[in-house]
């Protein structure tokens, strides 16, 4: 059987069909800042914080063992010369959520083909970039080269780059979106404040009647003396004459948008399934689970889908090839409760001692019974032991661990 091996590089590719042009210099990874970057930073870090991973699965679709590929090299430990693999999640899921969608972009990879045109891409480095065009069967990708320090402008098969798209595009990216109101009413709001800074608030009382021309003018000088000296002052101080006076307005003269940042960041809050205290780091494990569920899982679910789509081979599907992630489910469980649930794990033989000592973080066992889900407040009969190695033999052989 003829197998067929050859190495690409997008930007060396000669490809009529691919168009490089340099564009302007660029931060290697990081996407422009946004007004809210506050909310945008959380969600990439709490993204990037689980584990997405190449794997084995059975018939059933269950998990059996992770996948030793570049590929899944790329996803854990180096994307590429600039980001590690968390870094990468994060820079994705950053770039998703400012533009309302990213794409991964393959830089460096491997094709293998063999006879009967089975198709393998094994990636060595990706990138993040964002759309700059939409075509039938083509799209228009602003990538970073880290060849020149350059972004370009490629024009790429869709087939051959993973597009993940914002879950909460309505809410975030849509031109009549919550969040760009949001946005827009915070820019007039700081417009405001910028134009206002300067302002006391207060009227000054003349002696006499400004209401003829004479009288007005005068008033005007007096006025223009009182402010030079007070810009002029260290300590914000001028004098005035005997007969003059200042009055002090109860309060500013405000307009509503103060209150319709408050209305929209609420509504934004409540659409998304956010609260406050998820930002402040004081939100309690129902809050915390149900922020998971609403916002970080869906987005999780369009990235591991959209990976196994374009990036794993027809044929690597067919062998029960795919794309997992794997969120800790004790992180947000406190250590008065963490050994009462241990102990329900060890004893429902769910998970094995030495797997629950690496949840906590402390060097695993060598006795050999900690490696095996057996209950240890019963006392086990030479029967059952025996049995359990006869079985434990029998998966080793084919191919399983317990």
């Amino acid at each position: 059987m003829g197998i067929t091996t050859f190495f690409k590089n997008i930007f060396s590719n000669t490809d009529k069909s691919i168009n490089t042009v340099v564009t302007s210099n660029d931060s290697p990874f990081y996407a422009p800042l946004d007004l809210l970057n506050s909310i945008y930073n959380r969600i990439s870090t709490d993204v990037s914080l689980i584990d997405i991973k190449h794997c084995k699965i059975d018939n059933q679709g269950r998990f059996i063992d992770e996948i030793n590929s570049s590929l899944n090299q790329c996803l854990k430990l180096s994307a590429n010369i600039d980001q590690t693999g968390k870094v990468f999640i994060k820079d994705l899921t950053m770039t998703m959520l400012i533009f309302g969608s990213a794409v991964i972009v393959p830089i460096e990879y491997t094709v293998v083909k063999d006879s009967s045109s089975n198709e393998l891409k094994d990636i060595e480095t990706m990138r993040i970039g964002y759309v700059e065009d939409w075509y039938t069967d083509k799209v228009k990708v602003s990538v970073y080269d880290e060849k020149n320090g350059n972004r370009r402008s490629v024009i790429l098969d869709k087939v051959d780059v993973a597009i993940i798209e914002n879950p909460f595009y309505s809410i975030m990216n849509k031109n009549n979106s919550i969040l760009r109101r949001l946005k827009e009413k915070t820019r007039l709001m700081d417009n405001a404040d910028y134009n206002n800074y300067s302002k006391l608030d207060l009227l000054f009382k003349m002696p006499y009647s400004s209401k003829s021309d004479i009288s007005g003018e005068k008033a005007k000088k007096r006025f223009s003396e009182i402010r030079e000296q007070l810009s002029s002052s260290n300590i914000g101080a001028a004098y005035l004459e005997i007969n003059e006076d200042v009055v002090q307005l109860n309060r500013p003269i405000n307009n509503a948008l103060l209150e319709q940042v408050n209305d929209l960041t609420r509504m934004l809050y409540s659409q998304l399934g956010m609260t406050q205290g998820i930002l402040e780091g004081t939100a309690d494990e129902r809050t915390m689970t149900n922020y998971y569920s609403r916002i970080i899982e869906p987005i999780l679910i369009n990235i591991t889908d959209e990976i196994k789509r374009k990036f794993l081979s027809k044929y690597a599907i067919i062998n029960n090839e795919t794309i997992l992630y794997f969120r800790d489910p004790f992180k947000l469980v406190p250590v008065s409760v963490l050994a009462e649930i241990a102990d329900k794990f060890t004893r429902n033989e769910i998970l094995s001692s030495n797997e629950i000592r690496q949840k906590i973080g402390t060097k695993p066992s060598d006795d050999p019974k900690a490696d095996k889900l057996i209950n240890s407040n019963l006392n086990q009969s030479k029967e059952t032991i025996a049995e359990y190695e006869n079985k434990e033999v029998w998966y080793i052989r084919l191919g399983h661990s317990l």
